[in-house]
């Protein structure tokens, strides 16, 4: 391949750091594939750090040293996070989406890869300092799943799922009971004692909080491990009961529920964004 041209380096540069959030490349490795002096490209990456930093397009944060390197962290901008959340918050306000029984059809927004990825990014920027260090995600199935997949990609963290039923496929099992802040009925949730090594810092994550009964399992099945819970993330969480089972976590939007004219009462939590 012939020598490439500083703007093509960028731009190669950037797709690579992207397309892979938290993992740290090293020089070496972008000098073989460029064939360049490690000096050039400590240059392209402070053009491509100060670029993708003037534009809120993320941070590259670049590593010293003999096996030093860069690594691309997912950032967004205050106004960039504000729209996508009251987007969201729009989006749910339709009046369709209500159901029988004031439930809400959420399926179209959980699974959309544009909200999800976002939302991931914005977890995932508030865990990626070196003191909050995360070694797995963890979520429960269903719901959650797409949003802690993005929060687990933009970490360079493996995703483990909590199960609802035992599957024997998945070895030895970890099992805790835990009531439903939802139903109020008393479930039980199931993880492979191999998902998870000892010792790991935990980010827990979920699409919804109402009483916190599935976060405060998932956290008794992290201490089971022998883990830390590094954090609890959700995508929305209700007013009521303002009282949770855990005591720390992050909701991006506030849901009040549905009044006597159907309308659906939800707004940004700025707190986080």
């Amino acid at each position: 391949m012939s020598k490439l041209k500083r703007n093509e380096r960028i731009g190669a540069i950037v797709k690579i750091l992207c397309d892979s959030p938290n993992k740290v490349f090293t020089l070496n490795y972008f000098t073989l594939i460029f064939d360049s002096a490690k000096s050039t490209i400590s240059e392209d990456l402070v053009i491509v750090k100060k670029i993708m930093e003037e534009l809120s397009l993320g941070k590259v944060v670049t590593i010293a040293g003999a096996s030093g390197g860069a690594k691309y962290v997912p950032m967004m901008g205050r106004e960039e996070k504000h729209a996508l959340i009251e987007q969201i918050c729009e989006d749910i306000k339709k009046p369709e989406r209500v159901m029988p029984g004031k439930y809400l059809y959420m399926a179209d927004i959980l699974y959309n890869p544009v909200y999800t990825k976002g939302i991931g990014d914005i977890f995932a920027e508030k865990f990626s300092e070196d003191h909050t260090k995360v070694d797995y995600v963890l979520t429960i199935e269903t719901k959650g799943i797409p949003i802690a997949m993005m929060t687990a990609r933009g970490l360079n963290v493996p995703l483990v799922i909590a199960r609802h039923e035992n599957k024997v496929t998945e070895g030895s099992k970890i099992s805790i009971n835990y009531i439903s802040g939802s139903t109020g009925s008393l479930q039980t949730m199931y993880i492979s004692k191999k998902a998870i090594k000892k010792d790991s810092n935990v980010l827990i994550v979920d699409d919804f909080m109402k009483a916190g009964g599935s976060a405060k399992g998932m956290t008794q099945l992290v201490q089971e491990m022998d883990c830390k819970v590094a954090g609890i993330c959700v995508l929305f969480d209700t007013t009521v009961p303002s009282q949770k089972l855990v005591d720390k976590y992050i909701s991006l939007i506030k849901y009040e529920g549905i009044d006597t004219n159907d309308e659906i009462l939800v707004h940004p939590n700025y707190e986080y964004l």
